[in-house]
């Protein structure tokens, strides 16, 4: 009786096993995912080519998302300059792009983001620059983004400043992944593009910006 006891418990093992295996075959629901830090809050603000760019242009995307502005002579041009290398490294991928938001609104006109894209000489669909008000601006850099902290907010809007080299990572669900990641030091850097390969191979869970938390 013991032995058929064991032996019953090993086969039940060993079936709960293969139904596991093959429940998880194919899909993405066996790897550890990075975690989820935020999501992407309603937004519209306009592209170098003057057009509205909203939340849902991101949608079924992978996004790196920066903040930096145009007449930076500091960490901007190094950043952006890393932020280079991510846009070589995945230009190709149908399912990834970047987006670049400007600190300084009031200098950072159309025209002005315009000439800064047109001198990078990339794919402009595949890299976006984005300005607009300077508190919606800051808003989704502190509350979706989290790339600066919120409390900040508490001061006069006109009295601050946004200055930072963290770029942050999103899915195709519009779900802030991971962590920030310092767009100045290489390990991080190369963190983030093993996460961007991961997050290109999971599948969208299918919800839409516009009928979930994303939409009005």
């Amino acid at each position: 009786m013991k032995k058929k006891f064991i032996g019953y418990s090993i086969f039940f093992v060993i079936l709960t096993g293969l139904f596991l295996l093959f429940s998880f075959w194919g899909t993405d629901n066996w790897r550890a995912k990075s975690p989820i830090i935020s999501n992407v809050k309603p937004f519209t603000f306009l592209n170098q080519d003057g057009k509205d760019f909203t939340e849902k242009d991101m949608q079924g995307k992978v996004v790196v998302v920066n903040f930096f502005f145009t007449t930076c002579k500091g960490i901007c041009p190094k950043m952006n300059g890393n932020m280079h290398k991510i846009y070589d490294a995945f230009k190709d991928e149908p399912g990834f792009m970047i987006v670049s938001h400007t600190c300084d609104p009031e200098t950072d006109s159309v025209p002005v983001i315009k000439h800064y894209a047109d001198s990078l000489k990339i794919d402009e669909h595949k890299w976006v620059f984005l300005t607009g008000r300077k508190d919606s601006l800051y808003a989704q850099a502190r509350n979706s983004y989290l790339l600066d902290d919120p409390k900040n907010s508490l001061v006069n809007i006109n009295d601050q400043f946004l200055h930072t080299q963290f770029f942050a990572l999103v899915d195709k669900n519009g779900d802030v992944r991971g962590q920030v990641y310092d767009g100045l030091k290489q390990e991080e850097l190369d963190k983030l593009k093993d996460d961007i390969r991961t997050l290109l191979k999971e599948k969208a869970n299918g919800t839409t910006f516009s009928n979930n938390l994303f939409g009005n």
